[in-house]
């Protein structure tokens, strides 16, 4: 199980996939100097964080082999990203063999995300 840590002060536990698929949005909405909402079910609260350039921000992963990562999932949770509410970890979709892409890689057509 990772560990997202925002400011040093909170950390949510997400499993290794979800956090590198989660860590892609992020970092690809940073890149951008874009500021976003980020909410999350902790303990069966819903906690809605602000995110911008400036927080301080970690991605600590359990194990040492990063997934693949799913096009499709990383295209739900991009748009959640974008959207009023900010980003919400959706339930993966099924991956299309084509869909498969490996971490820090981008998808040809769109800005790719290189992240309850």
């Amino acid at each position: 199980m990772g560990m997202l840590v925002y400011d040093g002060r909170m950390s949510l536990p997400l499993d290794d996939r979800t956090l590198a698929h989660v860590q892609a949005v992020v970092v690809n909405k940073l890149r951008r100097r874009e500021s976003f909402a980020f909410t999350a079910i902790v303990d069966g609260s819903e906690i809605v964080s602000w995110i911008g350039p400036a927080t301080p921000l970690e991605f600590v992963y359990s194990g040492n082999r990063r997934p693949l990562l799913n096009r499709a999932w990383l295209e739900l949770l991009a748009e959640s990203a974008s959207s009023n509410r900010g980003l919400v970890i959706v339930p993966e979709p099924p991956e299309l063999p084509e869909a498969a892409l490996a971490p820090g890689r981008e998808v040809p057509g769109r800005e790719v995300p290189v992240s309850a």
